[in-house]
């Protein structure tokens, strides 16, 4: 068992947080060494089974990232944009593969995890699902498949809860249609709709979010041309496959040299 690699679930309190830690401790592949949570959170200090309502297991939670970090071969980050920053420069000390699950990034949050990459592997991916990445190449194939005159709309549901949108897994197949017709997805993004927006623009690609109850996860990529529709679609009904893409890009991430990867390339797509 101690050869298996060491893996540290930020954020462990949270639904995300809670499922990792199950899972890795139930895998059979990895060990859970540590458990970080902010400071002042109820959980810091407690054993971590305890505090999931099981038996003890060892694992104390931490507001203390580094000291976490410092033994583990590997970090499964789900929190915020700013603490997932925070995490990255620590994992990067610790040459641990940190993989990413957080959304919402702004270009700055963005450059400071290129510049921790160059020193330690990590896995970054709007969503971590095996469906979803097939989609991702699927809406690039049918985008180069389809010009212009097809206008392309990326809709996206999920739970209430959800402080971001359009989703991280939304823009990952915005970026994969406008990567299939050559363009920029900066460039011809279309959303946020209101009041009399005027004609849709020739070209744009176009998103759509809705939240509300317990939504897990639902992406539909419409191709709408004269008189016919293509829409691929992927439905999540199960966090479970966010988790399990999760832990296999933390143990794919063991012995890759340091730099910047997503969950195609764990996935060999």
């Amino acid at each position: 068992m101690t050869d298996l690699p060491g893996v540290v679930i930020t954020g462990v309190s949270g639904r995300m947080g809670r499922m990792l830690a199950a899972m890795v401790a139930a895998s059979g592949k990895a060990r859970l060494v540590g458990a970080v949570e902010r400071a002042g959170h109820g959980w810091v200090g407690q054993d971590l089974g305890a505090a999931l309502g099981g038996a003890a297991n060892g694992v104390i939670v931490t507001d203390d990232p580094l000291e976490a970090f410092a033994t583990a071969q590997a970090v499964i980050d789900f929190t915020a944009p700013a603490a997932t920053v925070e995490f990255a420069a620590l994992a990067a000390q610790a040459r641990a593969v940190h993989v990413i699950g957080t959304t919402g990034f702004e270009p700055a949050h963005l450059a400071a995890l290129k510049a921790a990459a160059r020193h330690a592997v990590i896995v970054r991916a709007g969503n971590m699902s095996l469906g979803v990445n097939l989609l991702v190449q699927l809406t690039k194939r049918v985008a180069a498949a389809l010009d212009a005159d097809w206008d392309v709309e990326v809709v996206e549901a999920h739970h209430r809860m959800k402080v971001d949108a359009p989703s991280g897994t939304a823009l990952m197949l915005g970026q994969a249609a406008a990567e299939g017709r050559g363009v920029d997805l900066a460039q011809n993004r279309e959303a946020g709709r209101d009041g009399l927006t005027g004609a849709r623009a020739r070209g744009a690609i176009g998103f759509s979010s809705i939240r509300g109850g317990d939504i897990v996860g639902e992406h539909d990529v419409i191709f709408a041309g004269e008189g016919e529709r293509v829409i691929l679609r992927h439905v999540a009904t199960d966090r479970a496959i966010f988790a399990r893409g999760a832990l296999r890009a933390a143990l794919w991430g063991q012995g890759q040299k340091p730099g910047e990867y997503d969950m195609l390339d764990v996935l060999g797509l």
